[in-house]
């Protein structure tokens, strides 16, 4: 049975392929045509990334048996169209949430959970609450748009001169920085209850169509004056009310359980991800880590395989490298015909100690190895890499390679059966979701990386996912006594992950990188 997913279409679109119950493909279409798509795009359907779907599951179009698409408007064109490009197959059409709920839940090591899925909207909705036991989803509560947490980040990114639906991520890692004093300004605008929020409209302008609308009632609870800019030693402060108060308002919204599961946008918050670990009481917490838009892909495949075709396998989350991967010919195509300079090297074992030195001499690494990650972190396989031995691999990557803020700090890789000897994190560290905490012994060594209050970016690299990755962690362990090493995502100037060779050859000299791997194939500058 083949089932192709497709979601994200108003922004972040993505697909992915269920073959006989096995995840083998999911792709989002930003990393193919290398633009991103924001949040209320054209509609349009993901047609690069469906066709690299089922070419990776190696399967004809009209070889596949159902087609469920998460809920567009107009639905009924893409009907039309699916219908015409997928005669054989069945096409279905799945609300926005149930999509969320589904990718969060089918995919987690739970028999029965609590599902919480947090978005700023889709289908005129913004929130849920379900419980799941088995291969069924009962809906148990819903947020409407207008009280909407995910809309209210998008306005204090905006009201902080980012670009709302793009940037919220860059308010999270500032708010690390700032107090909570004005948590409560927040929650009072939420008015929460166990019904979830109710947001109160006073403290916007309907009149007022920029800096995230807000009224002189919240200017005044700031201390400014209404419409003035917000101050630069207030930022970070206005960034950690807006962060703790949502933190507060989903933990409520969680109530409570021994298992929770948690997508939709809000997912990707890995401080929220981080709180409700450790501050929810649930026992466990598993966060889809393609929590977005795009992994509503995988909620369509898996709620249409358990609940349209009555299957009970559940199919497991293996692994997130579900995209393209490149031969060796055709990776050295593109390095000559760009009448590039490299060297290829034979074995796996040359190219690990190869890097190895490279990283030793405080070089900025590019590593681009297998297939390309799904979702907007980088795993080990689009990857730029730095040693934390360097004292200024923070301040290189931020300042030459990838121009960003210094508060926001890379991740730490480090084999999983290592990183309790490192770091305090939960489960959700093996995909980047959440944040930990550096163990009191090693901080001085992992400052350059460190949050506010010791927290870090934990990456736990399973030996069985990343094998390649995982050894080269091991490598620059024996080599240096520190199996970890500080990564970020292959990518530059605001475009998503690097997917195909020429993409990395782009990236690499137009920016400060040293050296990069593509597969067997190293280059140097």
């Amino acid at each position: 049975m083949i089932i192709l997913g497709i979601g994200g279409i108003l922004g972040d679109a993505a697909s992915a392929v269920l073959k006989d119950g096995e995840l083998v493909a999911a792709v989002e279409e930003s990393k193919l045509v290398r633009r991103r798509t924001l949040w209320g795009g054209h509609g349009e359907l993901p047609e690069r990334s469906i066709a690299t779907c089922l070419e990776l599951a190696g399967v004809k179009p009209e070889q596949v048996d159902a087609v469920t698409i998460v809920r567009p408007i107009p639905e009924s064109a893409f009907h039309l169209k699916l219908r015409a490009q997928f005669a054989n197959s069945r096409v279905l059409v799945l609300e926005h949430h149930l999509a969320h709920a589904a990718s969060a839940y089918f995919p987690s090591p739970f028999d029965e959970a609590t599902v919480l899925t947090l978005d700023r909207g889709g289908d005129f909705r913004c929130g849920s609450r379900w419980q799941a036991r088995g291969t069924h989803l009962v809906l148990e509560q819903e947020q409407y748009l207008a009280d909407s947490l995910g809309d209210l980040y998008g306005r204090v990114t905006e009201l902080l001169g980012f670009t709302a639906n793009e940037e919220e991520h860059k308010v999270q890692w500032l708010s690390v920085t700032g107090d909570d004093r004005y948590r409560d300004l927040f929650l009072d605008l939420l008015c929460l209850s166990d019904a979830g929020p109710r947001i109160d409209r006073s403290y916007f302008g309907t009149e007022r169509l920029h800096h995230g609308g807000f009224s002189a009632r919240f200017y005044d609870r700031l201390g400014l004056k209404d419409g003035d800019p917000i101050p630069e030693d207030q930022r970070a402060q206005v960034a950690a009310g807006i962060q703790r108060a949502v933190e507060v308002a989903a933990i409520r919204m969680a109530g409570a359980g021994r298992n929770l599961c948690l997508a939709g946008g809000l997912g990707l918050n890995a401080l929220l991800v981080s709180a409700l670990e450790n501050g929810s009481g649930y026992e466990n917490v598993f966060v889809q880590p393609v929590s977005g838009n795009a992994g509503t892909a995988i909620g369509a495949v898996l709620e249409t395989w358990h609940g349209t075709y009555r299957q009970e396998k559940r199919v497991a989350l293996e692994t997130l490298c579900l995209g393209p991967s490149y031969t060796a010919p055709e990776v050295k195509q593109v390095l000559e015909n760009c009448k590039l300079r490299f060297r290829y090297l034979i074995t796996a074992e040359e190219v690990i100690d190869t890097a190895v030195a490279q990283l030793n001499d405080n070089k900025i690494v590019a590593w681009m190895h297998g297939r390309m990650e799904f979702g907007a972190r980088a795993l080990g396989n689009r990857s730029i890499l730095a040693s934390p031995l360097d004292p200024y691999s923070t301040e290189n990557l931020n300042a030459f390679i990838k121009h960003r803020e210094p508060h926001r700090k890379f991740a730490a890789s480090v084999p999983a059966e290592l990183t309790a000897e490192y770091f305090e994190v939960g489960a959700n560290a093996k995909y980047l979701s959440t944040v930990g905490r550096v163990r009191p012994q090693h901080r001085d060594r992992f400052a350059a990386a460190i949050l506010a209050g010791d927290r870090i970016r934990v990456h736990s690299v399973d030996r069985n996912e990343n094998p390649l990755y995982w050894k080269l962690l091991h490598a620059a362990g024996k080599s240096t006594g520190l199996p970890v090493l500080y990564n970020t995502s292959f990518n530059l100037f605001g475009e998503p992950l690097v997917c195909t060779p020429r993409d990395a050859v782009r990236s690499f000299y137009s920016s400060g990188i040293d050296a990069m791997f593509v597969g067997n194939f190293f280059l140097q500058k």
